[in-house]
């Protein structure tokens, strides 16, 4: 097998259907287009979602709810995975170690929840704590940091 003799797999390639040429051809009087109507007529465009007319789709389901537009997303480490950075030897712990870790992204705002125990104390920054969170590490003889 070389460049001269490359040809496309068997059945992968068909020959263009050649519409409008005759009756002999089975494609031809109305061309495939079926009997009158705009899609039978020449320059027949509609926009995506155009049901002939029919209430489309899109706009008979109704929207429902609320976007609040100010939400904030945070990322939620627990305490749980606080304890096993302080086991590997972190003292502080900030957003930039848990993006190391990955336990939080690039750009994600983090917040401490109050899953598991935490027994060693440590410095923790973070955008956000919760009540029980704040309460463990400060138990714990840990510090809060509030960025």
């Amino acid at each position: 097998m070389d460049l001269s003799n490359l040809k496309p797999a068997e059945g992968s390639v068909r020959e263009r259907k050649r519409v409008g040429r005759g009756q002999g051809s089975g494609h031809g009087g109305t061309s495939t287009r079926g009997h009158k109507g705009a899609g039978s007529r020449s320059g027949n465009k509609h926009k995506i979602g155009f049901e002939g007319g029919q209430m489309p789709l899109q706009r008979l389901v109704p929207k429902f709810g609320f976007k609040n537009i100010n939400r904030v997303n945070y990322r939620a480490v627990n305490l749980e995975a606080i304890q096993d950075l302080a086991n590997n030897g972190l003292t502080t712990i900030t957003p930039e170690e848990l993006i190391k870790k990955g336990l939080a992204g690039k750009n994600e705002l983090v917040k401490i929840l109050g899953n598991g125990e935490l027994t060693t104390a440590v410095t923790v920054k973070a955008h956000a704590f919760s009540k029980s969170a704040e309460e463990a590490i400060t138990k714990a003889g840990g510090t809060i940091e509030k960025i």
